[in-house]
């Protein structure tokens, strides 16, 4: 198993209850050098500061106790802000009524409002220009055609 699988699982054994997730762990760094060590927490009902701290004291606590890391590190724990993409049915879920940005596979980039998600597709608004005019419509694409998903922020 090496190191990012190590950290996942004991990522996951530190979680709170069922409605916390691990989205993605990024490791960078090499032998040698100063390791930097980023897990991503999401829950269903969002996470604070005190969930990302709570399970960054767990998870290096893990880690120094069974030397799951030989070399010096840091160790982050936070919640994916809006330029990381959505990766799990679960924050597709969680981001329902929200505006995407879609990169789908084809090549193509569209943006809307995500209205609905089923296991292996979305139901989403998308914005159609013609000429002055923006309309709506709905369709569905499955999450095979989506080649990456992000947030769109919003100041209204």
């Amino acid at each position: 198993m090496d190191i990012r699988e190590t950290l996942l699982q004991a990522a996951e054994e530190n979680l709170k209850d069922d409605s916390y997730f691990i989205v993605d762990i990024i490791v960078k760094g090499s032998t040698g050098g100063k390791m930097k060590v980023l897990i991503l927490l999401e829950g269903d009902e969002g996470v604070n500061i005190d969930d990302c701290a709570d399970l960054s004291r767990a998870v290096g606590h893990r880690v120094e106790e069974d030397e799951l890391i030989e070399q010096a590190y840091t160790l982050e724990v936070s919640s994916p802000g809006v330029d990381h993409p959505l990766t799990l049915t679960r924050q597709y879920k969680r981001n329902v009524g929200r505006g995407l940005k879609l990169q789908l596979k084809d090549g193509s980039a569209i943006s809307g409002k995500l209205e609905s998600v089923e296991e292996t597709t979305i139901g989403f608004n998308k914005e159609v220009k013609e000429k002055k005019k923006v309309t709506h419509q709905l369709i569905t694409i499955g999450f095979d055609e989506i080649e990456k998903a992000n947030v769109l922020v919003s100041f209204k």
